[in-house]
């Protein structure tokens, strides 16, 4: 079974404000994979990121909230 491997890409400095959170691009295809296995496998430091949030597109927040509101509960 394949593993998802996390890139890591430096940050240029002087696109950083100071007091800003750094904003690091990253396409979901690089993302999903890898907190599917961290949720699945139940990885700790997942939860230290429960409360952050995520800048998302309008369309996939579009998408999202329509599939949260289609699928069966539980």
């Amino acid at each position: 079974m394949a593993t998802a491997r996390l890139r890591v890409f430096p940050h240029p400095e002087e696109d950083q404000d100071e007091g800003d959170s750094p904003v690091i691009p990253i396409k979901l295809s690089d993302l999903y994979p890898l907190l599917a296995q961290a949720y699945r496998d139940n990885y700790v430091w997942l939860r230290d990121f429960e409360e952050d949030e995520l800048l998302v597109s309008n369309d996939l927040y579009e998408v999202v909230r329509a599939f949260a509101n289609c699928r069966p509960s539980a």
